[in-house]
């Protein structure tokens, strides 16, 4: 089942809006992130007692995030997977491993690792 129950929130608001959610008892449950042409949305899923919440930003992709990692630490893990995966930055992310979460040091490999776009034309086909 979809889950529609999500705000849109301002990147500005970001801290502000989770600390609320944090405030109220809800537990981070994960961050959701896909690429929207220039812009990177991330949602953010939060539940109490089987009730989900979730925060929708969007942001482009070229400038830094803030981090939620003050608030709730354990969100360096998703943090960093999704700097790994989507070539952004979080400011202030308390553990980062600066695109490193999965691959070595000296991998030439960098984000994204991978990239698809669907052609919008013909239905979708190529």
């Amino acid at each position: 089942m979809l889950d529609r129950n999500i705000r849109e929130i301002s990147a500005d608001n970001l801290l502000e809006e989770v600390k609320k959610m944090k405030d109220r008892g809800y537990r981070l449950v994960t961050c959701s992130a896909v690429e929207q042409n220039e812009n990177l949305e991330i949602i953010y899923h939060f539940d109490k007692y089987f009730k989900t919440e979730n925060l929708r930003v969007s942001f482009p992709k070229n400038e830094p995030i803030q981090s939620i990692t003050g608030i709730y630490s354990c969100a360096f893990l998703i943090e960093n997977e999704i700097q790994d995966h989507f070539g952004v930055s979080f400011k202030d992310l308390s553990i980062d491993f600066q695109g490193h979460l999965y691959l070595d040091q000296l991998s030439d490999i960098r984000a994204p690792y991978c990239s698809i776009h669907i052609n919008e034309e013909n239905g979708g086909k190529k």
